[in-house]
């Protein structure tokens, strides 16, 4: 599958709400609003199978998103789709701005520190309010942050590797 084709895992659908078939979203955009932009979505489940499903609406709820998809008109239907990832392709998505990542490219990626020891590889990511977090899985896992141009030193995409400034034993 080219790059461009590849789908890019914009949210997740993670419960039911209301009595009329509406779903709960957590967006990965930002800003999370962003998610309901995108046209149609790619729904995939937890054992890859895809499924193309028009939303017809969606807005904000409180801290969250809500959405209807078609055909889902009462919570059972719904339910159906909960645990299901969204995601778009990557055409849709505008190009990332210079020294930009599209969380879904860093995952996979091998870290090494500036002296070349090699930490592992990116396994995600996750927000903390104050900066973003990768967890590099290796010998064993690290939560380092992602600072860039303070901790991150370097992503080379095409390479699939990134240098941070990192002490090993952290």
């Amino acid at each position: 599958m080219s790059d461009d084709s590849r789908p890019v895992i914009i949210g997740r659908i993670v419960g039911v709400f209301g009595v009329r078939g509406w779903v709960k979203v957590r967006s990965y955009t930002q800003p999370p609003i962003n998610l309901l932009t995108y046209r149609p979505w790619r729904l995939i489940s937890a054992t890859g199978e895809i499924a193309e499903q028009e939303l017809v609406s969606g807005h904000a709820q409180g801290k969250g998103l809500v959405a209807l998809l078609k055909g889902c008109t009462n919570p059972e239907n719904a339910l159906f789709w909960v645990g299901w990832e969204i995601a778009v392709p990557r055409t849709a998505l505008p190009p990332p701005e210079d020294g930009e990542y599209y969380w879904t490219d860093l995952i996979g990626l091998r870290v090494v520190t500036l002296t070349g020891v090699d930490l592992g590889s990116v396994s995600y990511l996750f927000e903390t309010g104050a900066n973003d977090v990768l967890v590099v899985t290796g010998d064993r896992e690290r939560l380092i942050p992602y600072l860039s141009g303070r901790v991150v030193q370097k992503v080379d995409l095409a390479a699939r590797r990134m240098v941070v400034d990192w002490e090993p034993e952290f």
